[in-house]
């Protein structure tokens, strides 16, 4: 398996970037403490898994088979992290609110990081796009596959992990216009050069 390396690197990006996921566990943090927010965490990194078997299983054949496909795909997949870079770069200050609080099941907490994730496009577009190009042709594509998938899941777990740690005493910072702002543009810058670096890789 080729360029695990920088699919590492553009995987922790990914799940390190503002969205709906980070913002899910930040509120359970704040409202529930670090303990509760192991099922939506959990159910975040399950959610993965299901996007990548269904976006990337299915193309494991054709980009094994088609050398054009994968250069066609590449490049889709290199102009969508530029894309999602300067979207970043440019979007107002990352804001948190606190949502009221109530009392949630790790069950409930599980399924709403389930199904946030199912509609997450940052994750379908990740795995559609991005994720098949990590996946050597000559190598037996299952264990690829479960590799790479498992990779970004434990990912998604150990940096939502650390963001709920880190919740309480980032939340001032989090939430002040300045470091929305950092947050924006250090994702964004990352993305881009992430975007270069995928369109100039070779199989």
């Amino acid at each position: 398996m080729k360029l695990y390396s920088l699919f590492l690197l553009m995987a922790t990006a990914t799940v390190l970037s503002p969205g709906p996921g980070v913002v899910m566990t930040l509120a359970n943090a704040l409202r529930f403490g670090m303990r509760g927010t192991f099922g939506g965490i959990l159910g975040i990194a399950f959610g993965a898994l299901v996007v990548a078997a269904i976006s990337a299983t299915s193309l494991g054949v054709l980009l094994a088979t088609s050398a054009l496909a994968f250069t066609i795909l590449k490049f889709f997949g290199a102009a969508y992290l530029v894309y999602l870079g300067i979207r970043l770069w440019r979007a107002p200050p990352f804001k948190f609110a606190e949502q009221s609080a109530h009392e949630a099941t790790f069950r409930r907490r599980f399924l709403e990081g389930l199904s946030l994730q199912l509609t997450n496009p940052k994750a379908i577009f990740f795995f559609l796009s991005v994720f098949p190009q990590f996946i050597n042709p000559g190598m037996n594509y299952s264990v690829q596959f479960a590799i790479l998938v498992l990779t970004y899941s434990s990912l998604v777990v150990v940096i939502h992990c650390a963001y709920a740690f880190f919740a309480k005493r980032a939340k001032s910072w989090l939430t002040s216009e300045r470091g929305g702002r950092i947050v924006n543009r250090a994702a964004g810058a990352t993305f881009v050069f992430f975007g270069a670096a995928l369109a100039t890789a070779k199989r």
